[in-house]
């Protein structure tokens, strides 16, 4: 990021279809809601280790940290889009703070014994090559979020505050088919996402100029 956008992003067009450019400032509410979401994190690994992390209070606690945290993604998301809020630290910026969300959650849950490793271990491997395939072609276009995707975020928070939740073992074998589900719509979204990339990588003009 240079000196000039550490101030402002990326100019957008002005009203009226007047070519008068404006530029967004970096300090606005969707980005302070990123950044609200990010510190979250580290308060949501305090709250659900505290007292041993199966006092069931400070389980209701940490799960309504979780929720809190999720639902600031889709706040800040829409504030960004419907009032022109998008910039170049909130597109780097919001997907990370959900994969640190997701991820504190996941190795979390399993380092208190409640979730298999492998289950954390597919999942934190899917988020990270996704986020790095995300930055390979971040120069030739943009991937946009498929049907699939959301309904890959909507089962893991899902999944993940049933989990948090002290519902004991009844609540088990819930858990473990909203669990599965996530970790299925999990991996092949990932295996969409990285076909699209290549494919979006391959066809960009800027791709083949350097291959040239």
């Amino acid at each position: 990021m240079t000196a000039d956008s550490a101030a402002s992003d990326r100019p957008v067009s002005g009203a009226g279809g007047a070519d008068a450019e404006r530029t967004v400032p970096l300090v606005n509410i969707a980005n302070a809601l990123t950044a609200s979401r990010l510190l979250l994190v580290p308060v949501f690994l305090v709250v659900l280790f505290w007292a041993g992390g199966h006092e069931p209070l400070w389980r209701w606690i940490a799960t309504a940290v979780f929720v809190i945290a999720s639902v600031t993604d889709r706040i800040d998301g829409e504030l960004a889009r419907r009032r022109g809020l998008i910039t170049d630290f909130g597109k780097i910026a919001d997907p990370l703070a959900d994969k640190a969300l997701t991820g504190a959650a996941l190795v979390g849950l399993s380092a208190l014994g409640e979730l298999g490793w492998w289950v954390t271990g597919v999942i934190v491997l899917r988020e990270a090559s996704v986020t790095l395939l995300r930055f390979w072609v971040i120069r030739h276009g943009v991937i946009p979020a498929s049907p699939g995707g959301k309904l890959k975020t909507m089962l893991q928070a899902v999944a993940i505050g049933l989990y948090l939740l002290p519902l004991g073992d009844v609540a088990d074998p819930l858990k473990w088919v909203v669990m599965g589900a996530a970790v299925l719509a999990t991996v092949i979204t990932g295996v969409d996402y990285a076909v699209r990339a290549f494919r979006l990588r391959s066809l960009s003009p800027r791709a083949r100029g350097a291959d040239a």
